[in-house]
């Protein structure tokens, strides 16, 4: 049994220098936990609502605080998790904000784990305790909403496929990331760096693939094992008029299904996500017919962490693999609840950071604990690397 004493928030940097909520939740027997929240670029409709920091704090002071605080609650992440729904009372946390129930939610799970003196993963993992690490995407080349006059695809991430330890994979993305920066040297292209720490030069799409294939080749060679790459199409941000607008390019519905069926067959790509707008099912559906044998087709701005979303997808058909970010749904549990259906119905959960991330690790638990065969964490960065570091540890500790 956990009651808890004392629960706190306040404002803090993310990884764009923007304010972010961060909480602490200290139980009475000693327990601690502290989380903050991330925040996207890139943000689907359909996801919870996120407040003004100030405002976000002062409604769950207002809100949720006092349904916790003095609370006994039975070990278990979902009864913090209902306190937080009721709380709020809406559907999507606009009354505390999504950014302070999922800062809340995350440091009542460390804090669980802290008073039973285990790992969060373990905490967390239950009969979902996975046997394998998570497979790191690693952002390499970005533009999009993630860096100006750069690659109108958002992110082309590295996926080392055959790698065979965490160990191995994380210093493979790192390898091709310094590799790509090579590559764009000897071009002569100056190129700063995006959002997420991946290159952001002023090339168009095609070059981009070029420079990634072989990167992603001469990495292979070096590591000796299977090295591909995928996409964040990110293409909601590009849809325009009924139209997938990608710099000069301009495609409809169809054209685009086909363009993106060609890049996975030319470039045999491991992973691509959100390749069309948030609200196109059927052509998601279209598209996971031609190569969902083939490649992850991810919906992340078509299902937003959401079960009733996937659902959806799931009765037609569209993409075999969902995106989990917790802060999208609010909740641990509203994300636990998400990977179960999305695992029950052969859709392959990826967990994942936000562009603006914190240096907060929960999501590399979440990854361990469920068992996900990817996680998505960028590449460089702190806030990026202490997610790769902790899943090192993580590991190393279970042996993984």
């Amino acid at each position: 049994m956990t009651r808890i004493e004392t629960v706190r928030l306040r404002p803090v940097l993310d990884s764009r220098g923007n304010e972010t909520v961060e909480a602490d939740v200290l139980t009475e027997s000693g327990g601690f936990g502290r989380a903050a929240a991330p925040s996207g670029a890139s943000t689907g409709e359909y996801e919870a609502i996120e407040l003004p920091v100030d405002e976000a704090i002062a409604a769950a002071r207002e809100h949720a605080v006092p349904r916790l605080e003095g609370r006994t609650f039975a070990g278990d992440q979902r009864e913090v998790d209902a306190a937080l729904e009721a709380a709020d009372g809406t559907d999507d946390f606009s009354e505390i904000g999504a950014n302070a129930a999922v800062a809340i939610s995350m440091a009542a799970a460390k804090a669980g784990a802290d008073v039973l003196g285990a790992p969060l993963y373990q905490h967390l993992g239950g009969a979902f305790r996975g046997r394998n690490f998570p497979i790191p995407l690693g952002n390499v080349i970005g533009g999009g909403e993630h860096a100006q006059d750069a690659t109108s695809i958002q992110e082309f991430l590295a996926a080392p496929v055959g790698a065979p330890s965490v160990r191995d994979a994380v210093f493979a993305n790192a390898a091709v990331h310094e590799r790509v920066g090579e590559l764009l040297e000897e071009r002569g292209e100056p190129a700063a760096k995006g959002d997420e720490g991946a290159w952001a030069p002023s090339i168009d799409d095609a070059e981009a693939f070029e420079l990634m294939e072989e990167a992603v080749d001469d990495v292979a060679d070096e590591f000796g094992f299977d090295i591909k790459f995928g996409l964040d199409m990110a293409a909601a941000e590009r849809f325009e008029d009924g139209e997938y607008v990608f710099g000069e390019d301009v495609r409809s519905t169809e054209e685009q299904v086909g363009y993106v069926a060609d890049l996975v067959d030319e470039y045999d790509l491991a992973y691509v996500e959100d390749p069309l707008d948030e609200d196109a099912y059927e052509a998601f559906a279209e598209l996971t017919a031609q190569v969902g044998e083939q490649t992850l087709v991810c919906g992340d701005d078509l299902f937003v962490t959401n079960v009733d979303r996937l659902e959806e997808g799931i009765e037609v058909g569209a993409a075999n693999s969902i995106l989990i970010k917790p802060n999208q749904i609010g909740t641990l549990s509203d994300a636990f609840d998400a990977i179960e259906l999305a695992v029950e119905s052969s859709y392959t959960p990826v967990i994942s950071h936000r562009s603006g991330e914190t240096e907060d690790t929960t999501i590399a638990h979440l990854a361990v604990a469920t068992g996900a065969p990817f996680i998505k964490t960028g590449t460089v960065g702190g806030e990026r690397t202490a997610k790769l570091n902790e899943l090192i540890r993580i590991a190393d500790e279970a042996r993984l």
